[in-house]
């Protein structure tokens, strides 16, 4: 009876300490292993960095206590093909209770990384590079001057010039698309706050978000691959990063809606995660044998693709936040800070959200008084017009096939492709349908076939 009860004591300890930490901001979920043969023990000790950078550790199992994850079968080591776009740095991992979270329409963030210096030495995250790193003293003064004041940024590093003259200039080709969208918008729902709560649903639980992970990484075939953490400090509504060596995918609690929740796995693991995988597998891999095959830029399919699988399946998919970042860069461009500011106020009403629309297109520059922009937001747009414009003539199970590469090559490359053992995504397994939802995309948005080609001739 004592050893009963003592052991009924540690179980009850036990089980408290393993509540403890589910109900902590940030929590590691792998799902049920897919294949013994690629096992391997990943700590799950996580890092947070508050304002004073002054770090605290959670507790690291023992060796012997260790769970076995199983691997992704083609990723081992460094994961370049992760680093796709702006969104895949390092998440806000700031612990400070002023941290401001905002609605999943949000823009991605500005990352505010574990370890600004490292990261920054690597050169691995274009975001943490260009983020200003006075960003809240630089808020505080704007939003005290009644929103007439232009922030002066500073940067930890002199900003790459090869970087700020590729992104040093702005588009308006499609500027009368993303205007439309907005206005579209606007008129049925009033405001994007009331557009979020009615299409979006309502916020899940952490143990509903778990259960539609789970199910959907099954869909996938991706079950035991992919680290999925819940945070509240996530300014976007989902971010696939590597940490542990690990692919991992990580959720805004607040922006995970009843009927978004899907479209931003197909976004992140449906989209980026499986062209990443199949793209391992490829000859043209690596910088090396892009060059040697003369590819295009992945972007801007990449990211096109992907925002489109966002909304693919939703029942009023409106390209918004595609639309709202293009138009916020193109106007940055001859505008002040404090213009675009205000300008931004007949489409979104929370000053919070438009700072960090106007922050984003402003990125790079020390004096934001003067006109100039920083415009690689605009290829979330830019994709989805394009792809729209070929979906018609884009074999899209071609496409995700051949890994991270543009519409444009993908012909070329299918007689060199490795087509063995790729990875489609469950929802292009019906292409009538999926066809079907592109349509009704244009539908919605207002485009139309004619107009895209005499955007974008052959």
């Amino acid at each position: 009876m004592v050893l009963e009860s003592a052991f009924g004591i540690q179980n009850q300890e036990a089980r408290q300490k393993k509540r403890s930490l589910q109900t902590s901001s940030l929590r590691i979920y792998s799902c049920p292993t897919a294949s013994p043969a690629f096992h391997r023990p990943i700590a799950t000790n996580v890092t947070r960095t508050n304002s004073t950078k002054s770090k605290v550790k959670a507790p690291v199992p023992a060796q012997n206590e260790v769970r076995k994850i199983s691997g992704c079968p083609v990723y081992m080591g460094q994961c370049s093909w992760m680093r796709r776009s702006e969104s895949s740095c390092t998440i806000n991992s700031n612990g400070s209770s002023r941290s401001c979270m905002r609605s999943a329409g949000s823009l991605p963030h500005i990352a505010r990384a574990r370890s600004e210096q490292r990261i920054a030495r690597k050169s691995s995250c274009l975001l943490v590079a260009l983020r200003p790193v006075n960003v809240e003293e630089e808020k505080e003064k704007f939003f005290s001057s009644n929103y007439t004041y232009n922030p002066q940024f500073q940067y930890q590093e002199p900003m790459p010039t090869s970087v700020l003259e590729k992104y040093n200039e702005a588009s308006s080709q499609f500027l009368a698309q993303a205007v439309r969208i907005l206005n579209t918008v606007l008129r049925k729902y009033g405001d994007y706050e009331n557009f979020e709560s009615v299409t979006g649903g309502s916020r899940l639980s952490k143990s509903q978000i778990w259960a539609c992970c789970r199910k959907y990484m099954q869909k996938e075939g991706c079950s035991g691959e992919v680290v999925v953490q819940l945070t509240e400090d996530l300014l976007s509504q989902a971010v696939m990063t590597v940490e542990n060596s690990r692919p991992t995918l990580t959720i805004n609690l607040l922006g995970a809606r009843q009927h978004w929740l899907e479209g931003i796995l197909r976004h992140e693991i449906g989209t980026h995660y499986l062209r990443g995988v199949n793209d391992a597998q490829q000859p043209w891999h690596g910088s090396e044998g892009r060059k040697s095959f003369s590819l295009k830029p992945a972007n801007p399919t990449e990211e096109g693709l992907a925002s489109l699988h966002s909304v693919l399946f939703r029942k009023n998919p409106y390209l918004w936040r595609a639309a709202l970042l293009y138009y916020t860069v193109s106007r940055a461009a001859y505008s002040s800070f404090s213009e675009i500011f205000h300008d931004l106020q007949q489409f979104v009403q929370d000053p919070t959200i438009r700072w960090e629309y106007c922050v984003r297109a402003k990125r790079g520059q020390q004096d934001t008084g003067q006109p100039g922009c920083f415009s690689k937001d605009q290829v979330y747009l830019d994709g989805i017009l394009h792809i729209l414009r070929h979906r018609n003539t884009i074999d899209f199970p071609l496409l995700t096939s051949l890994g991270k590469v543009s519409y444009e090559d993908a012909e070329e490359l299918r007689k060199f492709a490795e087509l063995h053992n790729v990875r489609i995504p469950h929802f292009m397994q019906d292409l009538d349908k999926y066809h079907h939802q592109l349509h009704h995309i244009m539908i919605t948005n207002q485009l139309t076939d004619e107009e895209l080609q005499d955007l974008l001739p052959k």
